[in-house]
C-alpha cells in the first residue's frame, strides 16, 4: 500500500462530524496561506496586504463558527482530519510554488481558491444521500461563494485606488526588469551576434551541416555565458531588478532563442532554401525585438526599428562576405 494514496478515505465515507472537522482544517489552512501571502507583499503591496489581512479575518471566522457548531452538536474532541486524507478533495499548492508570482496571479490565486472549495461543496452536497450533510455542505458552498464574490470586490476595491494603481504599476515595472530587460538583451544578443560566424561559415563552407553544427554551438554557448553573466553582475538587492536566478534564466534562455531561430533551417539538406530561409527568419526575429522594445521600453516603433534591422542588416552582410571571400 503507498500511503496517501491508496490509503484515504473516500469522501463519501466520512460521517458528518468528520466533514465539518475537515472543513475546519480547510478553513483554517485558507487563513494561514492568506495571512502568508499579505506578510509577504505588506511591504511592496500595502493595499494587497490588507486585502489578504481581511480575506484572512474571514476564513477565521468561519473557521470558529464551524467548532462552535460542531461543540453544539459532537462535542469538543474535533477528529483530526486534512484534505490530504480524503481522496477526491481539492488541494492547495504549496505556499513557495505560488509566492513568488507576480501580483495579478496571487490575486487570482486567491478566486481561485474559493472556486475551487465551492465546487467541491456544490458537487459533495449533490451526491449526498443524508438530508443535514446535505444541508450541511449546500451551506458550506453558499459560504465558500461570498468568500469568492468577496475576494473578487476586495480586489476590484484595491485595483480602483490609487494604492492599488500604484501596486499595479509597481508590478509592471519589477516584470520588465526582471524578465522583459534580460530576456530583449538575450534575444538581441542571440539575433545579432551569432549572425556572422553562421553566415561566414554557410558561405565558406556550403555545408548545411557544417553550419549548423557551428550555429548550435554558438547559440547554445551564447547563452550560457549570457545567462551566468546576468545572474552574477547582479544580485538585485541595490538595483531592484529582481532574482539574479529569474533574470539569468530569461537571458540565457532568449539568447539561445534568438540564434538558433536561424540555425535551424540549416536542417535542411538544400544549402540556398535554407539560406535563404534563415536570412527570412533572421528578420523576423529583428522585428520582434523592435515590438518588445516599442510595447515594453516605449521606444518609438520606427526608431528601434532602424537601430535594430540595421545593425543586424549590417552584422549579416560581414558575415556573408567574410565568409564569401
Amino acid at each position: 500500500m503507498i500511503p496517501g494514496i491508496t490509503s484515504r478515505r473516500k469522501f463519501s465515507d466520512l460521517s458528518e462530524a468528520e466533514v465539518i472537522a475537515l472543513a475546519i482544517s480547510s478553513e483554517e489552512d485558507d487563513a494561514r496561506i492568506y495571512a502568508t501571502y499579505a506578510e509577504q507583499l505588506r511591504t511592496a503591496y500595502p493595499a494587497t496586504a490588507q486585502m489578504f489581512d481581511e480575506m484572512a479575518a474571514e476564513e477565521d471566522g468561519h473557521r470558529k463558527l464551524l467548532i462552535e457548531s460542531f461543540e453544539r452538536r459532537f462535542g469538543k474532541v474535533i477528529p483530526l482530519i486534512r484534505r490530504e486524507h480524503v481522496a477526491g478533495y481539492y488541494s492547495r499548492r504549496p505556499i513557495w510554488l505560488v509566492q513568488n508570482l507576480g501580483l495579478a496571479r496571487i490575486r487570482a490565486e486567491a478566486e481561485r481558491m474559493e472556486d475551487e472549495a465551492a465546487q467541491f461543496y456544490v458537487r459533495a452536497a449533490q451526491a449526498s444521500t443524508d438530508p443535514q450533510t446535505r444541508k450541511l455542505l449546500g451551506d458550506l458552498a453558499a459560504a465558500e461563494r461570498k468568500h469568492e464574490h468577496r475576494a473578487e470586490e476586495l480586489r476590484d476595491a484595491a485595483e480602483s485606488s490609487e494604492a492599488g494603481h500604484e501596486e499595479s504599476d509597481k508590478a509592471k515595472r519589477q516584470f520588465i526588469l526582471t524578465w522583459v530587460q534580460p530576456g530583449l538583451a538575450g534575444l538581441m544578443d542571440g539575433s545579432v551576434s551569432t549572425l556572422a560566424p553562421i553566415f561566414a561559415t554557410a558561405f565558406a563552407t556550403q555545408s548545411t551541416s557544417t553550419t549548423f553544427t557551428v550555429a548550435l554551438a554558438a547559440s547554445v554557448g551564447a547563452g550560457i555565458s549570457m545567462g551566468f553573466t546576468e545572474a552574477a553582475h547582479d544580485d538585485g538587492v541595490i538595483s531592484g531588478r529582481g532574482s539574479p536566478l529569474k533574470r539569468g534564466l530569461a537571458s540565457g534562455l532568449m539568447t539561445s532563442v534568438g540564434g538558433l531561430g536561424h540555425a535551424l533551417p540549416y536542417l535542411i539538406p538544400q544549402f540556398w532554401t535554407a539560406t535563404v530561409l534563415a536570412i527570412s527568419v533572421v528578420f523576423v526575429e529583428l522585428w520582434a525585438i523592435a515590438w518588445i522594445q516599442n510595447h515594453y521600453m516605449e521606444t518609438p516603433f520606427w526608431r528601434a526599428a532602424f537601430q535594430v534591422v540595421v545593425g543586424g542588416a549590417l552584422v549579416l552582410a560581414a558575415g556573408v562576405l567574410i565568409g564569401g571571400s
